[in-house]
């Protein structure tokens, strides 16, 4: 344990700030080039920011992964989801089919999808493109105890870390975080909860589309789970595992790698945004590698954005997770790059600049 404790920490050392010679060199091309200053708007913030992130001054961004994390909950035996727990496994061979959403959005902006499954309750069947890192079948009833361990919090994060460190030997320039896992509203709400010290009302929403008498039903179980489990908002490694998920962790060490890595990290929606709350109390030093790619219609997501200081690409009204709204901000940001890079400056073209 204690050689995982120490991998961890030299990960979170890793984490510089960004490149400001870099984003200088994007600013003044961005300044010449055949438009008018500023006239990109939020395009040119965007390709600065990712320059500063790689640390150079015209990032280009060709090898795109989606990471989606499969994990279950034990918490689904309260009844916080419309949807039973075997659609968790369900919906995995959907993705390495590529007959879901995120597989048709993925295609379309160019990205491959990374399934992995960091907890899913029951064994799933072997295939070349499944990823094995679980720690458990399904966490702890967050009502009634913990969800895990702090040793198994900290696998989790590994897991997750370890699969952007294979992905960065087959080229990796920009990675998206995506989820399944039915119930993983309900620990992502208690996340966001126990670290931005918002109410459980104020939060939780209808996930996978609960009534209003699950809706009650859920904040309950939210309630609960923070006062039997006291989290301490100041550890993240604390909420991680007294009311955390296998796919959170995962995608916290998702997000740590990124950033030591210096690639950029497009934050998907409810669940992704929870995995970043927790992996900025670990590494607060990781928020400026974070793009948060869409708002989502999951209630307390704009609380979770406020504490984080980001401002969402899209809005969409989307609240589907598996890192769809993430995927389609990964064309915004892919596009912000190419501008900057593939556009012409007043003196190649020959245009006359301003007077």
């Amino acid at each position: 344990m204690r050689d995982e404790n120490t991998r961890l920490d030299k990960l979170v050392q890793r984490i510089g700030p960004l490149d400001k010679q870099a984003m200088q060199t994007a600013r003044e091309r961005e300044n010449h080039l055949t438009k008018p200053p500023g006239s990109l708007g939020k395009l040119e913030q965007l390709a600065v920011r990712v320059a500063g992130i790689v640390g150079h001054g015209r990032p280009r961004l060709q090898h795109k992964a989606i990471v989606v994390m499969a994990g279950d909950h034990g918490v689904v035996e309260e009844g916080v989801s419309a949807f039973p727990q075997s659609v968790t496994s369900q919906m995995v061979y959907n993705f390495l089919a590529g007959g879901a959403a995120i597989n048709v959005l993925a295609r379309h902006v160019g990205a491959r999808v990374v399934v992995v499954d960091m907890g899913v309750a029951t064994d799933l069947a072997p295939h070349p493109d499944l990823v094995i890192k679980k720690v458990g079948h399904g966490t702890g009833n967050i009502t009634r105890g913990p969800a895990m361990t702090r040793e198994q919090a900290i696998q989790a994060i590994l897991g997750g870390v370890s699969v952007i460190e294979a992905e960065l030997e087959k080229g990796l320039d920009v990675v998206a975080t995506g989820d399944m896992g039915i119930g993983n509203t309900t620990p992502s709400a208690a996340i966001a909860a126990a670290i931005t010290g918002r109410s459980p009302a104020e939060i939780v929403g209808r996930g996978t589309g609960v009534d209003d008498v699950g809706l009650v039903h859920k904040v309950s179980a939210v309630q609960r789970a923070l006062s039997v489990n006291r989290p301490d908002a100041l550890d993240g490694l604390d909420v991680l595992s007294k009311v955390g998920g296998f796919e959170i962790g995962g995608l916290v060490g998702v997000i740590l790698a990124a950033a030591a890595y210096r690639k950029p990290v497009i934050i998907d929606g409810f669940i992704s945004t929870a995995a970043a709350l927790v992996a900025t109390q670990i590494a607060p030093h990781v928020r400026p590698f974070l793009i948060a790619g869409h708002r989502s219609q999951e209630k307390g997501h704009q609380i979770m954005l406020d504490w984080l200081g980001l401002e969402p690409i899209l809005d969409l009204e989307m609240r589907l997770g598996e890192g769809t709204g993430a995927a389609l901000a990964m064309g915004i940001v892919d596009a912000a790059c190419k501008t900057l890079d593939e556009m012409a400056t007043f003196e190649e073209a020959g245009v006359a600049g301003r007077v």
